[in-house]
């Protein structure tokens, strides 16, 4: 049996799953990170650097996905773009937050 190659596993290959699943696993472990759970318990974490680096690479991962000429598709990409855009602005505050 042949088995079709998945484009999530493969890095050369581009794939918006592995953007948005890369961008949202890294938002869900800052907030982890930063004591979420308990919110009279929040800080800030140096090991949310490590977090805010794996959100970049998502949205890089998300901004390859960009086509050279406008459609649907085109857009959507564009709004997950901003959707990464919050959640590295949202990693930065957590990572300020005294």
């Amino acid at each position: 049996m042949v088995y079709p190659r998945l484009s999530i596993i493969h890095l050369r290959q581009k794939s918006l799953a592995r953007g948005v699943a890369l961008s949202l696993s890294a938002f869900a472990a800052s907030l982890r990170l930063a004591g979420f759970p308990h919110i009279e318990d929040l800080h800030g974490s140096h090991w949310q650097i490590v977090v805010l680096l794996a959100a970049g690479w998502g949205m890089g991962e998300t901004a390859r996905c960009l086509s050279r000429k406008w459609s649907l598709y085109h857009a959507g990409v564009l709004l997950l773009l901003y959707a990464d855009l919050m959640i590295l602005a949202m990693i930065v505050f957590l990572v300020a937050y005294p």
